[in-house]
This record gives structure tokens, sequence and C-alpha cells, in this order.
């Protein structure tokens, strides 16, 4: 079943919430000291949150295949744990948790033992805790619905935006939103000391893992926004590429792979290398088994989650990997994450150095001048080809061009031409 925006809204807080109060609760008992385990100032653990809407509408079509909902949960869970991981690493060079200690962990940021739980947390919201939580708050007016959903929705932007400014100590910018911030943790800590009697004010930063500074920079290197913007860019040609070649080779035939309508550029590929990028640069030195095994399990889930948004942004399924073996609802298949870890090995060991050296000797020649003509193409390239395969998708289904983007679309965009872009797009 489909959520409407403030059902999904709800079930983010309510989320966020539940995971705040279970984990703030063991955290204390465990330490004999209040330790609050949100990240911002108020009762909410947003990573959770954030993870409950995501299963939500990535695996719906999956609630009755328990197996499969188990792995896709396990799957989706510990890769938005594990980049929110080593993006808060990126952002202030620490460490928020640490599973070290444990066996079959990776980097310290995920293990098997709580992979295995998100698994089991996902089946259990997908199936059963999505349908009472709606049910309950669908006992509310209307009215009354929509003022808590802008409401916490404020709270929890001001709330997420002054946590921020602390991590990068810029507090004095805005006194106003901080002194907010800190009635509002001061009400976390006397609602929290209400739960249980162990609970104290909160000592330190949220996490005590956070206090311990890691000795870990292992290079100089940068990878900032520009970078990242122009490994997009290669990655999305070179995708696009591979993906030709690799057609020609296994089909027989030519076809194109991209995923805009001017040039040759594969979105999810480029995404793909600036996103593994910037969470891997750092750890190439590591042996090459660990990146090829995050690869698999990343590069499937970030697969899936790509093949679920186009479909129902777009209406249509651009691939279907339906008659190859050990596949997942034809998103994704146990070769092609292979396929992924292998590419992630080649790239962050082979490619990146190389290019990296070429984006600093392109940005040393030219400044930002012709990164800011990329910046302008990609965004006119991918404005027209969102508008472009719009248009296709109410084409298929009778409707008229009404307005004026509608008519230059048909004109420029008719469906002989998106058919040669997109020959393996498919209506669902």
């Amino acid at each position: 079943m489909g959520y409407t925006f403030y059902e999904t809204a709800m079930l983010f807080f309510i989320y966020s919430f539940l995971a705040w109060l279970a984990e703030t609760t063991v955290a204390t008992v465990k330490m004999k000291d209040f330790r609050n385990r949100g990240f911002a100032s108020g009762p909410f653990c947003f990573i959770y949150g954030v993870t409950g809407v995501l299963l939500t509408v990535f695996l719906q079509e999956l609630r009755h295949e328990r197996f499969f909902l188990f792995l896709g949960s396990m799957a989706v869970a510990t890769a938005v744990e594990w980049f929110t991981g080593k993006s808060l690493e990126r952002m202030h060079q620490k460490k928020w948790w640490n599973y070290s200690s444990k066996r079959w962990n990776f980097d310290g940021y995920i293990c098997l033992q709580y992979s295995l739980l998100w698994g089991l947390l996902g089946v259990l919201a997908v199936e059963y805790g999505n349908g009472w939580i709606v049910s309950l708050t669908g006992l509310l007016p209307d009215v009354a619905e929509k003022v808590i959903v802008w409401g916490l929705l404020g709270i929890g932007f001001v709330d997420f935006l002054g946590s921020l400014l602390s991590v990068y100590h810029v507090e004095d910018k805005l006194p106003a939103l901080l002194g907010w911030n800190n009635r509002l943790q001061a009400w976390t800590y006397r609602f929290a000391a209400a739960i249980s009697e162990h609970m104290e004010r909160r000592i330190g930063r949220s996490y005590a893992s956070a206090m311990q500074k890691e000795a870990e920079d292992k290079s100089t290197e940068k990878c900032n926004l520009t970078q990242l913007l122009w490994l997009f860019f290669i990655g999305a040609f070179l995708g696009d590429i591979v993906e030709t070649v690799f057609c020609r080779i296994t089909v027989g035939v030519w076809m194109s792979r991209s995923s805009l309508v001017w040039g040759d550029f594969s979105v999810v590929w480029g995404l793909a290398i600036a996103l593994a990028t910037a969470l891997l640069y750092k750890d190439r030195d590591k042996p090459d088994r660990r990146i090829f095994v995050v690869g698999v399990f990343l590069g499937g889930a970030y697969e899936y989650i790509c093949s679920v948004f186009t479909e129902i942004v777009f209406g249509k399924i651009f691939w279907d990997y339906s008659d190859i073996p050990f596949n997942l609802g034809g998103r994704i298949n146990l070769l092609y994450c292979f396929f992924w870890g292998m590419a992630a090995v080649v790239w962050i060991k082979g490619l990146y150095p190389p290019i990296s050296r070429l984006i600093n000797l392109i940005l040393q020649k030219t400044g930002m001048v012709l990164t800011w003509i990329v910046m302008l193409f990609l965004a006119v390239d991918i404005g027209v080809s969102v508008m472009a395969l719009i248009r296709y998708d109410t084409r298929a289904n009778g409707q008229n061009a009404v307005s004026g983007w509608e008519r230059v679309m048909d004109e420029r965009f008719g469906d002989d031409r998106m058919e040669q872009i997109y020959p393996n797009a498919k209506r669902q």
C-alpha cells in the first residue's frame, strides 16, 4: 500500500522517537549515566526515521516475501548505518559509534550481529509497525495531523541545524538558534529523567565515543564538492561506456545505456562513483577483499533503491534481471552484485588515484570556469531528461499535451527518439 506525505512524516518521527527511547534507555542503564543517543538535542534518532521511511517506500513490494524482505531490510539499514557513520567521521574526524570489539565488523561502523537485527526490525516495521502506526495516527483529525507534522518538521529542522552548528563549533553565528537548542536539550533531559531514575543530565556530547579522536589520517588528500562533481561527470561517462561495451559483448548489439537525453552519461554510475569515492577514498590501503565485500553489499542495495525510485517517479522499468539466476524482484542479482564489488576495488585501488590527479590538473589549468560549465550542462541535461521521461510516461497513458513544456517535449523527444535513448525502458 502507498502512504501519503503526512503518514510518511508521522512514520519518520515516531520511528525516530522510539529508537531514541530504546537506545537512550539501554545506554543509560548500561553506563549508569544519562546517554542521549541522538545526534540532535531533541528526543530523536533521525537515522532510524530515515531508515524506516526508506524501507517503507522501497520494500513495500516484498511485504509478502519475508525472507527477501529480511535481506532487503538488512542491506538497506546496514547501508544507511555505514553511510551515516562514514559521513559523520568525514565531517568531524570522529567515530560516533564503534563496533570494532565485535566479531565480523567492518570499519567499526557495521557488524553482522546488528545487520541481522536490522533485518528483523525491518520485517517487523514493514509487515506490522507501519500499519499499526498509520491506523493510530489516522484517528487524529486531518487538521491536527497536519499541524503536528509541520510543527515536528519545523522543530526537527531547527534542532538538526543547531546540532550541526555545534559539531562545527560555530554556535556563535546564530545565538538565538543556540538558545532554542539549549532549551530543547534541557527539556529532553527532564523527559529522559522521568523515564528512568538512572538517567541524569547528558555528559559530554551525544556519544561518549565521539570524544575519542581518531588517529587515522592516512593522507592529506581532499575530496571536496568540486572534485565530487567531476567524479560524477567522469564516472557517469565511463559507466555508460562500460555498459555499452558489455551489452555489445554479451547481447551482440550496440544500444544506448545513457540515463540522459544529451550525451553518453549513466546517472546511476555517476552517483555510485561519487558516493563510493567520498566514503572509501581514505580506505584504499585496506585489503582488496574488504573493499570487494563493501562493494557487493552496498552496490546491491544502491542498485535496488535506484530501480524502485525510477519506477515510482517515471513509471518505467529501466532494467530487469528476472531471467538471471539469484535475482531479487528482477532489480538486482548476485552476479551483478559481484560486479559492483569488483568495480569498487578497480576504482578505489586503480582508477581513482590517476583520475584524481587529472581533476586537480584540470582545476589548476581552468580554475572554476570549466567546472561551472560542466555543472550548468549537467543541471540542464538532467532537468530536460526528467521532463522528457515524465512526458514519455504520461503520453503512454494517453494524456495529451496541455502546457507549453509538454508540447516542446513531444516535439523534441517523441516516442521514437525516447525508445532509441532508453531501449530497455518498459512500463511497470
